[in-house]
């Protein structure tokens, strides 16, 4: 039996409830049918043109990205605009484009919890809970950002060192002393200015996120702290095999017949100049 674009979102919605969501962001379904068939789902961080084009050429009926394609309300939809571009190259195809953003995010197993588990950290808490507690009930240990601990301290110097390789990155930004001996570590994928304050209150000594701005530098090395840029991309790119390979397995669990792809061709927009 043909899958539909309902059946898997309501799986997304197991995954990463809504509730979860902030209330500035825009999560679900974003373009198309919830009744539309699906054959092919696939899984993406950003509905770029070509991620788009690549969902439409290929066709199967459904993009799953972390980051919006309709994130402000729109106006308008202007077809010589690159999303209004998008969007008209998916409707043309019917390839409907769900997003599941800082739901995904909070939710226990979602991205923090797979960044942090990739940078090797233990006793995993979150680091805020704001604008989840709705949802508590539903999903317990549900929030933004991780905390939690090192198998063993080690040197700032030597953990950023760590951090590159396990994310297989060219290179990373640090502030603070190199020798600040780091035993609890604050995580936050994506863009984790934002949580400075939690980061503070949490008593971590190091805070490991993407997007981090001058004055929070400023501020963490006057409080003795230390913290660890790897940039927005690294930070949330390694959630797409992980929701692939999470999708297939439940999918395959209720009997939903549909091949789940992660999308391959996505690539940091920034480069490093040495």
């Amino acid at each position: 039996m043909t899958a539909t674009v309902a059946e898997i979102l309501e799986i997304m919605e197991n995954l990463a409830p809504a509730c979860l969501a902030q209330q500035w962001d825009n999560v679900g379904l974003q373009v198309g049918d919830a009744r539309w068939p699906v054959s092919v789902v696939r899984v993406a961080l950003d509905a770029t043109r070509e991620v788009v084009q690549e969902a439409a050429d290929g066709g199967g009926g459904l993009l799953i990205t972390h980051h919006p394609l309709i994130f402000r309300p729109l106006k308008r939809i202007d077809l010589q605009s690159q999303q209004g571009a998008l969007i008209a190259r998916a409707l043309a195809a019917k390839v409907a484009v769900f997003a599941a953003h800082t739901n995904l995010d909070a939710a226990v197993g979602g991205v923090n919890d797979i960044l942090a588990r990739r940078l090797g950290l233990e006793a995993l808490a979150p680091l805020s809970a704001e604008g989840v507690e709705g949802c508590a009930a539903e999903a317990p240990g549900s929030g933004l950002g991780r905390v939690g601990r090192l198998a063993q301290p080690v040197e700032l110097a030597a953990l950023a060192a760590d951090i590159r390789r396990r994310l297989g990155l060219a290179a990373v930004k640090i502030c603070g002393d190199p020798r600040l001996m780091v035993e609890r570590v604050a995580v936050c994928s994506g863009s984790g200015s934002g949580l400075m304050k939690d980061f503070f209150a949490s008593g971590a000594q190091v805070y490991i996120s993407g997007d981090l701005h001058y004055h929070d530098a400023m501020d963490a090395a006057a409080a003795g702290r230390g913290l660890i840029d790897v940039g927005h991309f690294a930070s949330e790119f390694l959630v797409v095999e992980t929701l692939a390979r999470e999708l297939r397995r439940r999918m395959a669990a209720v009997g939903i017949c549909a091949e789940v792809r992660a999308c391959a061709i996505e690539k940091d927009p920034f480069r490093l100049i040495f």
